[in-house]
């Protein structure tokens, strides 16, 4: 079944005009159904820190925008205008959204989730008893595990195109601090806690200083790591200044698996949350 959606989409991502056929536009809101309900995923974990992105899904939440049409609607006193209606039937979900928070229609939380007023998108998938705090944003298709906590402001960056880039990942019960922006396809890997402010893009260097040497990785926080803020020299025709950076200043001890917050890990190390 699943080959037969696939084939479908990939078909009328190729050639639009395919859409107009019935098979091929049911495909597409079939697709966004099993996302909404968690059967489906952007990208799916094979071990710790290993992912596969699923181009072909991607290719669908694109294509449903094509084959759906603006819709005013109301939630109380506010309106919209939009072509993806707010998830529904929350309680049956055991999914906790505080008002004005919104999970949009084809994004899946599991079980336990809190979303205060935060804003989920369409093809993000947020595990079980994570909390997403106020004004953060779970942008497209970004993955969030199981027992994370997104602090208050933080900007988890979404992607669609190109199809086969790899969405944001979050793994399991990683803790990310207020104000903290995690975009282009950033892996951060089990159990790390980000401080509050960090910025963490596909260039930016993320720097291990926990041994005699700097080492310098991209992309990817490793697991258990607890990392901060930054600033390193760059030299430039105009002169030298500094540039922001992530320093990685050790790994959460045992002692805070055992806290309530995750906010100790930060302070076992003397930084603010």
């Amino acid at each position: 079944m699943t080959e037969t959606l696939q084939a479908h989409i990939e078909a009328a991502f190729a050639d639009r005009q395919l859409l107009e056929e019935p098979a091929h536009a049911r495909a597409v809101h079939e697709v966004i159904a099993k996302l909404d309900a968690g059967e489906l995923r952007v990208a799916t974990q094979q071990a710790p820190g290993a992912w596969t992105t699923h181009a072909w899904i991607k290719q669908a939440v694109l294509l449903y925008f094509a084959v759906t049409k603006m819709v005013e609607t109301e939630a109380g006193p506010l309106g919209f205008h939009d072509k993806l209606p707010i998830k529904k039937q929350l309680a049956a979900a055991g999914v906790r959204v505080v008002p004005p928070g919104a999970i949009r229609y084809g994004a899946f939380v599991a079980r336990g989730a809190i979303v205060m007023p935060a804003y989920v998108n369409i093809g993000a998938h947020v595990g079980a008893g994570t909390m997403v705090d106020t004004w953060a944003t779970v942008g497209s298709c970004a993955q969030i595990g199981e027992g994370c906590h997104l602090s208050g402001g933080v900007g988890i960056g979404g992607v669609l195109e190109p199809p086969g880039a790899q969405p944001v990942i979050i793994e399991d019960g990683c803790f990310i601090g207020s104000r903290a922006i995690v975009v282009e396809g950033v892996l951060i890997e089990h159990e790390a806690v980000v401080g509050a402010g960090v910025t963490l893009t596909a260039s930016t260097p993320i720097l291990d200083v926990t041994g005699s040497e700097p080492v310098e990785l991209r992309g990817r926080v490793p697991a258990r790591s607890v990392v901060i803020p930054g600033m390193r020299p760059k030299r430039f025709p105009a002169g030298e200044y500094l540039t922001p950076c992530a320093l990685i200043i050790g790994q959460r001890k045992p002692s805070t698996d055992k806290k309530t917050s995750l906010n100790a890990a930060l302070r076992d190390f003397n930084v603010p949350v």
